[in-house]
């Protein structure tokens, strides 16, 4: 089997969000996305949800993780209403750029279709802002991209986004311990195994299912007849951005000598990307398939990496 690490466009928002933050410093947006902990297990949120990543994770967890195994701080702020929110970005964005969300992703409507809230949390980087609009680097692939002030701030406020707190940001990054990208990920292999272990303490939704559970689970409802919205949640994201973060873990576990964790990886992240075709054309039986050869792979993964 020919493997070669995978580059091309994909969401990860918040990776490419901390990559510009960090600027020249900054290793790659895969070892970022690695050290976030989001390869390292999959969700069945509620029962019916399904994310590629893990037991009671969210992005906010994932970016503090990555923060602090680089050796980077960041202040993070939240909360207040528009206007407050608003002068605060202000005042911030006088000693450079901030890192904002998350938001709601259907409040941005210079992507083509979105139109209201759809319940997409995401991230972006705020340049500048006057009394109508806000310039953004949007890494979804819109680079300068403005947004009427009123437009943003709803937006920004994530109502819709069930982990968010409103008008979140994060400035003043700072390289407070210096961390290369190989000793930072050799150091998070137990965070890892922990998150595959479900040993974090993070809580989730009532009925929210792990790993080798939630995979069948899944398999399960695929055959019972998906829905539409599941459907489009999975081929639009989550498929993409699981079977990415599986692929740059796995060439991430191989640079750091851990060759047996990255096989898993690798055969985690083919069964993954498998779903992709399945789904879009709605053999459902396939999808189903390839979700029981990924349910054992979990403990798998976790057995390598506690070696």
């Amino acid at each position: 089997m020919i493997e070669i690490p995978y580059l091309g466009s994909g969401p990860y928002c918040y990776s490419n969000s901390l990559a510009m933050m960090m600027g020249a410093q900054a290793p790659p947006a895969g070892v970022i996305e690695t050290l976030t902990g989001s390869p390292f297990g999959m969700q069945l949120l509620g029962g019916g949800l399904p994310f590629f990543d893990p037991f009671g994770w969210t992005p906010e967890i994932g970016v503090d993780d990555a923060l602090a195994a680089l050796g980077w701080t960041a202040e993070r702020t939240s909360g207040g209403d528009a206007a407050t929110a608003v002068a605060r970005l202000s005042a911030e964005l006088a000693h450079g750029p901030v890192m904002v969300g998350p938001v709601e992703m259907g409040r941005l409507r210079y992507q083509p279709g979105m139109a209201g809230p759809i319940g997409a949390d995401h991230y972006l980087i705020a340049l500048g802002v006057d009394d109508e609009r806000v310039l953004l680097h949007d890494p979804q692939g819109y680079p300068y991209a403005t947004l009427p002030l009123g437009e943003f701030a709803e937006a920004w406020r994530a109502e819709t986004v069930d982990y968010a707190e409103p008008y979140t940001m994060r400035t003043g990054f700072t390289r407070s311990a210096p961390t290369d990208a190989a000793a930072a990920l050799a150091a998070a292999v137990p965070r890892a195994a922990a998150w595959l272990g479900g040993e974090t303490g993070h809580p989730a939704p009532p009925g929210t299912l792990a790993n080798g559970d939630a995979a069948p689970a899944l398999a399960a409802l695929l055959e019972s007849g998906c829905g539409e919205a599941a459907r489009e949640h999975l081929v639009h994201f989550a498929v993409r951005v699981g079977t990415r973060r599986l692929a740059d873990a796995a060439a991430c576990m191989r640079g750091a000598g851990r060759p047996e964790a990255a096989a898993v990886l690798t055969a985690q992240a083919r069964l993954t990307g498998s779903l992709q075709y399945a789904l879009a054309v709605g053999d459902d039986r396939a999808a189903a398939r390839a979700l029981r050869s990924l349910a054992p792979t979990y403990a798998e993964l976790r057995a390598e990496l506690l070696r």
